[in-house]
């Protein structure tokens, strides 16, 4: 429950992004604090204060995973959660009055960010940890123009599909290999069971449609490959590009077939008004749902929805299968999603605060209370929760791993928590792909 709520919270607060940011200007910068809440200008020098979207009940884990920390060091964090962070936090910096650090959950603010110089470089320890810890592909999501400004925090590994052991046991059902066998086990179910085999919820409030993007985001890395994935986070290859249509095509051969969704829920048309997370756990622990597509953070859900997960338990997930199979021992092909943290100010005590942040001793802390991992290679995997999440973390620890963040938050928020977001709606209610493709392109900032 702790991951799937912080996750959801993160993607529905993207809208939001794209305004904060625009707000900033050019004048100000980092390390202003008016006085008294802090540990910048004028601030208590044992204070450092911490902005960020992880609010309760998430919020007091947080709170506890450095509670021991604090008191060994003698510095006073003062966590400040907030649904607004991403239209607040630019214009709390360009105003003066910024946090000593904030916990952005998308790069792509935090480059706009340090672009307009309003977040500091990272210090020499946070980079020494960074280096130490964390992969290339990590330290490039929290560096801008070859600086480092912030380091990585907590993470999520996509495009898991999750089933019931069970029922594929019961059935003669078994994990693909490649994405046609996907195509192949889906129509498999439905001709067996006489029922549509999948269920598929974009409502996310404000954010609704974001998880049809990381459909779209799974399949363009699996088929297209990281060059094209990386350049479509670019623009370089737009969404009217025909590998991009693919994909989508890729995702209609699933989502735009009523005799494959939207299991326990009603027609295609039940997509859009569909819950991400609760109603698909609860059909799933229910055995109206054969699969489900979702991050490691529906766990969570699913344990709510009264469901064991784990190969022997109630439910569990595979990866999203390549779109051609290896005949040899592979790494995991993923996308995910996590969070950076960046310092508005220089203090002694904000840098240790920082310095910890970045460290395998916070990791394993925080993981060894619940809900979350992270990427940090010093992280013990059993210190998750539960054993998808241990999956999970050895996935993201894993050299063979190719990892790509998810592309909508790496895009300009227009585009990646606006168009994207809506061009996934009006795909599953009928608009043709042509004219979706067009509309999410047209979002794109122009120069």
């Amino acid at each position: 429950m702790k991951t799937s709520r912080r996750g959801r919270r993160i993607i529905a607060l993207a809208v939001a992004g794209a305004t904060g940011v625009a707000l900033a200007g050019c004048s100000g910068g980092p390390g202003a604090n008016n006085g008294d809440d802090g540990g910048g200008e004028g601030g208590d020098d044992n204070v450092v204060t911490v902005y960020g979207t992880i609010v309760t009940p998430e919020q007091e884990l947080l709170e506890e995973s450095w509670a021991a920390w604090e008191e060994e060091n003698d510095i006073d964090i003062q966590y400040e959660g907030s649904k607004e962070f991403e239209a607040q936090i630019a214009v709390r910096a360009q105003g003066g009055t910024p946090p000593d650090l904030a916990i952005f959950p998308q790069p792509g603010l935090l480059a706009d960010m340090a672009s307009r110089d309003l977040v500091l470089p990272a210090p020499d320890e946070v980079a020494a940890n960074v280096e130490e810890y964390w992969t290339e592909d990590w330290a490039g999501y929290g560096t801008v123009d070859g600086t480092l400004y912030g380091a990585p925090l907590m993470a999520s590994v996509k495009g898991w599909i999750w089933y019931s052991p069970a029922q594929f046991e019961e059935n003669g059902w078994e994990i693909p290999t490649d994405w046609q066998g996907l195509l192949d086990l889906t129509a498999q179910i439905q001709a067996d069971t006489g029922k549509a085999p999948w269920c598929i919820g974009f409502n996310s409030d404000a954010a609704t449609g974001w998880p049809g993007t990381d459909w779209i985001e799974d399949i363009v890395l699996r088929q297209s490959g990281t060059d094209v994935y990386d350049q479509w986070i670019a623009n370089e290859v737009p969404f009217t590009d025909p590998q991009i249509k693919s994909a989508f095509e890729e995702f209609g051969k699933i989502a735009l077939n009523p005799e494959y969704v939207n299991a326990g829920f009603g027609g295609i048309d039940t997509i859009v008004t569909t819950p991400f997370g609760t109603d698909p756990a609860a059909a799933m622990a229910a055995g109206d749902c054969a699969l489900h597509h979702q991050a490691s953070f529906f766990d969570g859900f699913l344990v709510d929805a009264g469901a064991e997960v784990g190969e022997d338990g109630d439910i569990w997930a595979f990866l999203t299968p390549p779109f051609e199979a290896s005949g040899e021992e592979a790494g995991a092909v993923v996308t995910g999603g996590g969070e950076i943290v960046a310092a508005f100010d220089d203090s002694e005590a904000t840098r240790k605060v920082q310095e910890y942040l970045s460290s395998p001793e916070w990791a394993n802390s925080r993981v060894s209370l619940g809900g979350v991992i992270s990427a940090n290679k010093g992280l013990d995997p059993e210190s998750a929760s539960s054993p998808i999440l241990q999956q999970a973390i050895a996935i993201l620890q894993d050299d063979a791993t190719t990892f790509r963040f998810d592309a909508s938050d790496l895009m300009p928020g227009a585009v990646g928590a606006g168009t994207f977001f809506k061009g996934m709606v009006d795909y599953v209610n009928g608009t043709d792909v042509d004219t979706v493709l067009e509309q999410i392109e047209s979002g794109w900032p122009s120069e």
